[in-house]
């Protein structure tokens, strides 16, 4: 790490109000500068879990919409103690960024894209993501339900996409990782694949609550993920569920999150239900 990259990087946390830290990394995860009073191990730590999860980011672009220009903006993870902030600071390397939750969203986000621009015309292009990189279908066919796929239908997610003008898609997925149920013309494979990658992504995510302010019990809220076309939240369902849901750039992204927190105990109701009324093995019943 270079002192004038680092001092560079002081930008934020001295301009910004609530800003906590702030990292440059590579695409591989390894730390190019970082603000004063992290440990060089947490910058370390920091820079290889921001770098996979972009990495895991950019395979579920197609999730969001099947347009040409899939190019990824940034991401952020919420947390009940603070923020965490990545974006592109060129082909090639990322910028990190961590405040209190009462920050001032617009200004953090001004002052790392006007950190970006000087950090030089080798920084200033951030990566692209294309129909190849994203792992997604080409020509902006979708993916259509196969046979078989109907029972895996969640009534209460179709209703929200319905209602809201823009949104896209949705699965519940459970901590291992596989899907339990999706939104009308999502198939298997599809549902798969993204529940995997949100898997990691919130793994990743978790790793970055130190980055975030230090605390003894962390409370992870949701991941944040912004394209040229479009939107993925991954939030918590349960104490072993997760909702991801995309939706369309221009849609009332208020609108949406409300109605994804709404819906998400109605989700995890009936499995509730049905495991209170099974008698289990061995279990006598009148």
């Amino acid at each position: 790490m270079t002192a004038d990259l680092s001092w560079m990087l002081e930008d934020i946390v001295h301009n910004v109000p609530r800003a906590r830290h702030a990292v440059l990394l590579s695409a591989d995860g390894l730390p190019r500068g970082a603000t004063e009073g992290l440990a060089e191990k947490d910058v370390r730590t920091i820079s290889a879990a921001m770098a996979g999860m972009q990495s895991l980011s950019r395979a579920t672009a197609h999730f969001a919409g099947t347009q040409e220009d899939r190019r990824w903006n940034q991401t952020i993870i919420e947390f009940t103690h603070g923020w965490s902030f990545l974006i592109g600071a060129g082909q090639g390397s990322y910028l990190a960024a961590a405040a209190a939750p009462d920050v001032d969203m617009q200004q953090i986000s001004f002052r790392m894209h006007r950190l970006v621009a000087r950090l030089g015309t080798n920084l200033t292009s951030p990566p692209r993501v294309n129909a190849e990189d994203a792992g997604g279908p080409r020509g902006g066919v979708p993916r259509q339900q196969g046979p078989g796929d109907s029972g895996f239908v969640l009534g209460e997610l179709d209703r929200v996409m319905s209602e809201v003008k823009g949104a896209r898609h949705a699965v519940l997925l459970g901590s291992d990782g596989l899907p339990r149920g999706a939104t009308h013309g999502m198939s298997r494979d599809l549902a798969d694949t993204i529940s995997a990658a949100m898997t990691g992504i919130h793994a990743y995510s978790r790793v970055t609550s130190q980055f975030a302010g230090a605390v003894e019990d962390p409370e992870w809220r949701q991941t944040v993920i912004e394209f040229q076309h479009g939107w993925i939240f991954l939030m918590a369902a349960g104490p072993d569920a997760f909702l991801a849901a995309a939706a369309e750039h221009d849609c009332d992204i208020e609108q949406f999150t409300t109605r994804l927190h709404e819906v998400v105990p109605r989700l995890t109701a009936p499995a509730k239900a049905t495991v209170a009324s099974t008698p289990g093995k061995g279990t006598s019943h009148a």
